[in-house]
């Protein structure tokens, strides 16, 4: 098993915050979730019940897509009752499923209208329609959060469906709880440096070309990602950000754009097109890493 080089991880966690907040990553520093549909203003409950239901299918989609289709879907009036919790709870999954195919805000039907149709319920049935209301009976603790929509009661006779399917998950927890902070500007929230960076095939990918984790493996992609999660919550220890302890949440977005941008075009044997571009070429690890829908091939 692959193992952390803090020091590298220090190094390489100031380097991308301090890129991706100035000249950028690449020169991107935008993130497919930043942009409100028109006319929401920015922290409001429409902005946040926007992130809070997009946030839940964003997985193993292309977030471009995904984020363009929800904004396509919430300015058109005739779709934009999807993201209305008092109207997914009036409105049968069928028509829901029906309507999520409008601007391609479904990729799998069946599957993602779901989804999307409890979480909608679930926020009418039990906190008004406002997700802000669960927060503040978690307290605005973040840990508390996390424990809580993995906990929270099944949808009444169907006890595989939990209240916040996707939501309650590894990845898109964290990811909500950042976006919440960094796009809906949820201040209140605590203990956020408790909550693990969101690691998927980018995060791995960044995560393993920079040699923050190195060494040798090959098996399930999701097998690393402990390993992963554990490595930036010790390689942010004793840094600053604007002022304030850094946390792993805040390497999120510059390993994201690191890798899709960068590292995605990293060949088999380690090449990498955009080295000369790359604000982390010094940390560029020789070697192999192949990163996979499920499986991840790792000698560095």
């Amino acid at each position: 098993m692959p193992e952390i080089d803090v020091n590298r991880g220090q190094a390489v966690a100031k380097r991308l915050y301090r890129a991706f907040r100035t000249t950028g990553i690449f020169g991107h520093n935008d993130m497919p979730e930043d942009q409100p549909p028109q006319g929401v203003a920015s922290g409001s409950l429409e902005h946040m019940l926007f992130i809070t239901l997009t946030v839940a299918i964003d997985f193993m989609r292309d977030a471009d897509q995904v984020w363009c289709s929800a904004r396509r879907t919430f300015e058109d009036d005739n779709t934009r009752y999807l993201f209305d919790p008092g109207a997914l709870h009036t409105t049968g999954l069928a028509q829901v499923t029906e309507d999520m195919q409008t601007f391609q805000l479904s990729k799998r039907p069946d599957k993602e209208a779901r989804i999307w149709h409890t979480i909608g319920v679930t926020l009418h049935k039990k906190w008004g329609g406002d997700p802000r209301r669960f927060l503040e009976d978690c307290g605005w603790d973040a840990p508390t959060v996390l424990e809580r929509l993995k906990a929270d009661n099944h949808e009444e006779g169907r006890p595989d469906m939990p209240d916040f399917p996707y939501l309650r998950g590894p990845k898109i927890g964290p990811l909500w709880l950042r976006m919440l902070r960094d796009n809906v500007g949820i201040a209140n929230l605590r203990n956020l440096d408790r909550v693990p960076i969101p690691v998927d095939r980018h995060i791995a990918k960044a995560t393993l070309t920079t040699g923050v984790v190195k060494g040798e493996y090959t098996g399930s992609l999701h097998g690393i990602f402990p390993k992963i999660r554990q490595a930036w919550f010790d390689s942010v220890e004793g840094l600053t950000a604007g002022g304030r302890p850094m946390i792993a949440l805040d390497v999120d977005e510059p390993l994201w754009h690191l890798s899709k941008y960068g590292c995605t075009d990293r060949t088999r044997l380690g090449d990498c097109k955009h080295l000369n571009q790359c604000e982390a070429r010094e940390f560029c690890t020789p070697g192999l890493v192949v990163v996979q829908a499920d499986r991840l091939e790792v000698n560095t």
